[in-house]
């Protein structure tokens, strides 16, 4: 079996590639792998209840205690198996993917991600178990999980004594996770809040909406005069924000406004960010001026959060939104990144569009390429030699970045240059040749 658990979790087409054997087995792994008393999340898809109960008959046929949290964020998981002492977290969600996809994640007993040492551990009971039948089990339910969840967000920003009174914000809640948790925290914090896709419907999560299809909050946001326009994908665990001009306020942008307020308050431990090889350059520019070092790492939100503790960095994060105040919670967080957000706004009296002009972005041009086999890509000499004709076209005005993606057949591939035009014929250029060579 290749490896099972890719960047955040094991993933796949709910039914299929994650089917109820499979997950069965995970549950076992679970528990003798890293411990007995297990809470369980997960996002509103269609297919999350089977694989809820396969996990809870898994975890039960091993001794395990599995108990049931609901339909919350992937953060809130983090957050109550740390406050409750539990031995491990799960979350069922496949984050931004359509919902014919699901994915199980899991979270130790301090509600951090799992190494590659205990995920390969695991791999090997379930390629021992899988396809074993075991009896049902039976699981307790945990009352108020979101409301504790939203609580201790909010909490965080009264903590600055600043409130969000006056402010009008427009939501995206993708139809996932966060229906029930940031409109109304943002609302209890004085905000005035337009809510839209706030029903969890697995059928509908992360299609046409959320933090992956902005277009529907940007409408919301210019409709009723928003100031500021915030979407989430599935699980919540990420966060992009409009200006009310329509620029879109990526991850790059938040962890420069927030990096820089964090310095100017004397909070940026280390003077350090941490941030992937995706960052724009115009991040890493105004970094520099702004006297701040920056550390990169591979995608994946767990590599960023590795860094971090490393290096002793309290905030880092990536472009697509996954943002980590490592003081405040374990893992990327979406609505305590709204909330971090706001609270540089509301204790700052600047727009969000003057706090942008920390940094003057590069223009960049991602492509998916559809493949066959992420594996072919590695020795193909036409798309090495076609990535090597892009990176000496582009010199020291820009850079070409290409990379399978962690969770689907996909190849990225990721540019930057001076003009707009520019980087898209490079970025079409290689997508081409990838396609031509091992396209599905």
């Amino acid at each position: 079996m290749a490896r099972l658990f890719g960047t955040d979790g094991v993933r796949g087409v709910a039914g299929e590639d994650l089917d109820r054997d499979l997950a069965v087995a995970l549950g076992r792994a679970a528990v003798r792998v890293i411990g007995k008393r297990i809470f369980i999340g997960r996002d509103s898809r269609e297919s999350g209840p089977m694989l809820e109960q396969a996990l809870v008959d898994g975890i039960c046929a091993e001794g395990g205690q599995p108990a049931l949290v609901g339909i919350v964020p992937t953060p809130a998981v983090a957050l109550i198996t740390r406050e409750m002492a539990a031995s491990c977290g799960i979350v069922i969600s496949a984050s931004h993917n359509p919902p014919e996809y699901n994915g199980i994640k899991f979270f130790d007993a301090s509600g951090y991600k799992l190494s590659d040492e205990v995920e390969d551990k695991m791999q090997q009971i379930v390629e021992e178990l899988r396809g074993e039948q075991v009896p049902e089990g039976k699981a307790h339910q945990v009352p108020n999980a979101a409301s504790y969840y939203a609580n201790h967000a909010a909490n965080i920003l009264q903590e600055r004594g600043v409130d969000l009174s006056g402010m009008k914000i427009a939501v995206d809640c993708a139809h996932g996770a966060s229906c029930a948790t940031t409109p109304a925290t943002l609302g209890a914090l004085g905000a005035e809040v337009f809510a839209l896709n706030t029903e969890p419907d697995g059928s509908q999560i992360n299609v046409g909406c959320g933090s992956t299809h902005l277009e529907p909050v940007k409408f919301l946001m210019k409709t009723r005069g928003a100031d500021l326009a915030i979407a989430h994908d599935g699980d919540a665990d990420r966060m992009l924000a409009v200006a009310p001009d329509g620029t879109v306020v990526d991850g790059d942008y938040i962890l420069a406004i927030c990096a820089r307020d964090l310095k100017e308050r004397g909070l940026l431990k280390n003077n350090l960010v941490v941030s992937t090889v995706m960052a724009n350059l115009g991040f890493m520019h105004a970094m520099k001026r702004e006297g701040i070092d920056v550390v990169t790492t591979k995608v994946g939100d767990r590599y960023v959060l590795e860094q971090m503790r490393e290096q002793g960095a309290v905030i880092g994060g990536e472009q697509s939104g996954h943002i980590i105040f490592l003081d405040k919670n374990t893992t990327g967080d979406g609505l305590l990144t709204a909330l971090q957000l706001l609270g540089v706004i509301a204790a700052s009296g600047k727009s969000i569009s003057e706090l942008m002009q920390v940094m003057e972005k590069f223009p960049q041009t991602l492509v998916n390429v559809k493949v066959t086999d992420k594996a072919l890509y590695a020795d193909n000499e036409a798309i090495a030699a076609a990535e090597k004709a892009a990176e000496e076209e582009l010199g020291d005005e820009g850079r070409l970045l290409v990379r399978p993606s962690g969770t689907e057949p996909l190849i990225r591939v990721m540019v930057e240059s001076r003009t707009q035009e520019h980087s898209d014929e490079v970025a079409n250029r290689v997508a081409q040749v990838i396609a031509e060579q091992i396209g599905a």
